[in-house]
């Protein structure tokens, strides 16, 4: 498949972020051009992360700093996606969230109530969390041993989050180990899931072969696009190597070096 082709139907761009616009906090050149040359050229664009440590203010500020403008109406993240989960499935029950601050105020702003007291926790939640400490891996060890039938939610599986000198612990990582504990999985929401591709389509109403996902790891970003039925882009900016790709059992539709490659399309179609 030619990526012009392949372009020629897409109305919506999902994109990826860390590993795919920007690595850790180093924009890549090419990102401010990419997203101007898809609203000039008629398309529009979503930031879809799985990374739910960062509200949606968050990654706004984030990448007001980076030189894009963005507002609520641009993003779709893990954190919206499980509170759209917990609504569907859960309302009205009250959270234990091993999180960031953030994510908390994500779902108090959703509605939900969110205590630190497991006995009157109805629901866990886990997510990325950068300010992880002893007493919640503690607290959801207790619940999840204690009480075998509380609701288990994870924002993502992601095993570990890119940084400029490697990676670190992801929320999937942190499950694994709450696993060894309990031997129990969470439900995920996140990417690979195609909840949030859907959701984004839904809203803006389109259809999987007018939408492309965009991303660095095949077994959360491609996986999900393949899931929902879009084009699926994987960019060899991030986590994903050749090898990677090679020995994968899911395949994407294109494989770029980076989204750069998309831009110079674009401006050429």
């Amino acid at each position: 498949m030619e990526l012009a082709n392949a372009l020629q139907t897409i109305k919506l761009y999902l994109f990826d972020m860390d590993g795919t616009l920007y690595l850790g906090d180093r924009l890549y050149d090419f990102t401010i051009d990419l997203l101007q040359t898809i609203r000039a050229t008629g398309g529009r664009y979503l930031f879809m992360t799985n990374n739910s440590s960062k509200s949606v203010e968050d990654y706004i500020r984030k990448l007001e700093k980076m030189g894009i403008a963005a507002t609520r109406e641009d993003f779709i993240t893990s954190s919206q996606a499980t509170a759209y989960y917990l609504h569907k499935h859960h309302e009205g029950q009250t959270l234990y969230v091993c999180g960031t601050e953030s994510l908390k105020a994500e779902l108090r702003r959703e509605g939900f109530a969110l205590t630190e007291n497991t006995d009157d926790t109805d629901c866990i939640v886990m997510g990325f969390d950068t300010e992880l400490t002893f007493r919640k891996l503690h607290d959801v060890s207790y619940l999840l041993l204690t009480r075998p039938e509380i609701p288990y939610i994870a924002t993502n599986p992601d095993l570990v989050c890119p940084t400029e000198f490697g990676s670190v612990p992801d929320c999937g990582s942190v499950c694994q180990m709450l696993q060894n504990v309990s031997g129990r999985l969470p439900v995920v929401i996140g990417k690979p899931s195609a909840l949030m591709p859907q959701l984004a389509m839904e809203k803006w109403g389109v259809t999987g072969s007018q939408t492309c996902v965009i991303g660095d790891r095949i077994y959360t970003d491609i996986k999900s696009g393949l899931n929902a039925g879009t084009l699926t882009v994987l960019v060899l900016s991030g986590e994903t190597t050749r090898e990677i790709l090679e020995a994968s059992e899911e395949k994407p539709h294109l494989v770029l070096s980076d989204a750069g490659e998309i831009r110079d399309t674009l401006q050429n179609l």
